[in-house]
């Protein structure tokens, strides 16, 4: 896990190997970090099943998702703005 740290919000970088892992991601957002979740070390199966984990918990939370790979999330609290280049 890797964090940065700019303005007082904190982003985190996770790239779980199993799906136990997954859960941390949920704790961070809920916690006020950003999190860009990338799944690719993960059995395709496990990584389909952590990806609708986080994106549920997140949810619960009234935070906001943006898929940016097959395999690469963007998980926000509510009240960080998720804005893709239309690009």
């Amino acid at each position: 896990m890797t964090r940065f740290a700019e303005g007082g919000h904190e982003v985190v970088l996770m790239q779980p190997r199993r799906f136990e892992e997954v859960s941390e991601a949920v704790m961070a957002v809920r916690e006020r970090k950003t999190v860009l979740l990338n799944l690719s070390a993960m059995e395709p199966s496990e990584a389909q099943r952590a990806a609708d984990f986080v994106a549920g918990g997140v949810f619960a939370i009234d935070g906001h998702q943006e898929q940016l790979d097959d395999l690469i999330f963007l998980f926000a609290p509510s009240g960080v703005g998720i804005e893709r280049d239309p690009f």
